[in-house]
């Protein structure tokens, strides 16, 4: 694709990026027949080839509206797209660049905007989320029912096992699974301690920074990166093997902090640091030997979702089923797994029509085969998933673990 530049956009720091993704679509349209908005909406500008072309007429100088914002929020940022493009194009990176540079030029409306500053002040801080989570609970028989589907039941405290081996990983703690579901990283602890890990918490670190930095809040979600960096560094210089992350969207976040940091001359060495030591929680158990474990899952026919951070984002496909198959988990036959549940981060917030549409396709999916539960990889699919299916949804490493 050939492109040129407005002069205007010539010093911001990510614009030669953007112009060598833009230069690499070759236009073929392969990314709309795995696009879930474009298949949902048939307009091509809620496909990835449409909002490139919206981008590049942002960068080039040319009018946009608020329609052309419209066309980019309606993205999920699922990159599904990334995984069919034949030329490599890599489209979530270009989304990021146009919706921040769009998100200066067009003003959104006051309600739009104290929506948005209320999801950054409030999701990235599970302090913050953790009472409002229990006031929901409380008022739940008082809301109407499609809310209170919203709201996740409390979760009993599970032990975490105390250090005893010698291998030692980092835990990522995150925002809304610490205070949502916090037992999901106590499950992996326990599960990784009966191979021979040790999972060690870092209290300091929080938030990857999607929810900010997808939200085009750039530096601020910078700002939690390097708070993260700061938590992790002296652990990983006392031989840290791993970090590990049960949230896959987190994963796919952290495994970007070298490129996001790059151009910080104080954390860019750090960053890369981290970035390579990143794993999800299936990459590190797919090389030990389960033979070990006595897995709750057993007798059970289970979905599972892949989430699109997984699949699209990290590139691990298939992994957590392999894992579960190797474990003697019954799995369901699942169509249509590289198509987004709609949760996407704050997408089901800020876009719940399409949300909803997309979800109902997911569920569809994932019970054609009649499960008895529903296992993912990530936090925000899970509680999206929850809201309305008619089976148990669980973090697939609870399936592993006999006290779950």
């Amino acid at each position: 694709m050939k492109t040129s530049i407005d002069v205007k956009y010539l010093d911001h720091p990510d614009i030669a990026e953007a112009d060598a993704i833009l230069r690499s679509c070759v236009h073929c349209g392969f990314c709309t027949a795995t696009c879930p908005t474009y298949q949902e909406l048939g307009d091509e500008r809620d496909g990835p080839r449409g909002r490139i072309y919206l981008i590049k007429q942002l960068l080039e100088g040319g009018d946009v509206s608020q329609k052309s914002q419209t066309h980019l929020d309606r993205c999920l940022t699922c990159r599904s797209c990334e995984t069919t493009c034949p030329s490599g194009v890599r489209y979530g990176r270009l989304a990021d660049i146009g919706r921040g540079i769009m998100e200066r030029q067009l003003p959104r409306t006051p309600g739009q905007r104290l929506l948005r500053w209320l999801l950054r002040r409030v999701l990235p801080y599970s302090g913050r989320l953790r009472p409002l989570l229990v006031l929901g609970r409380m008022a739940r028989p008082l809301l109407p029912t499609a809310l209170a589907a919203k709201v996740p039941l409390a979760q009993p405290a599970r032990r975490w096992p105390a250090p005893r081996h010698s291998r030692v990983m980092l835990a990522l703690a995150g925002c809304a699974q610490a205070a949502a579901t916090p037992n999901t990283n106590a499950v992996a602890a326990r599960v990784l301690d009966r191979l021979g890990i040790g999972l060690m918490p870092a209290p300091e670190a929080g938030c990857c920074g999607a929810v900010s930095y997808h939200l085009s809040a750039h530096e601020e979600g910078l700002d939690f990166m390097r708070r993260n960096i700061d938590a992790w560094w002296p652990h990983i210089q006392a031989g840290a093997e791993a970090i590990v992350i049960s949230a896959s969207g987190c994963g796919a976040m952290v495994k970007e902090y070298g490129d996001r940091l790059a151009g910080d001359p104080a954390y860019a060495d750090k960053a890369r640091r981290v970035s390579a030591l990143a794993r999800d929680l299936s990459e590190v158990l797919e090389n030990e030997d389960l033979g070990r474990l006595q897995p709750a899952g057993k007798g059970r026919k289970t979905a599972v979702h892949c989430p699109c951070t997984l699949q699209h984002a990290l590139g691990l496909s298939g992994r957590v089923e392999a894992i579960l198959r190797k474990a003697g988990v019954e799995l369901t036959p699942v169509q249509d797994g590289h198509l987004c549940c709609g949760s996407a981060g704050t997408y089901s917030l800020l876009q719940p029509e399409l949300s909803q549409r997309l979800l109902s396709n997911k569920l569809a999916a994932l019970t054609a085969g009649n499960p008895e539960q529903i296992v993912t990889a990530n936090i925000g699919c899970q509680l999206h998933l929850a809201s309305r299916a008619p089976v148990p949804v669980k973090h697939w490493i609870e399936l592993l673990d006999p006290e779950s």
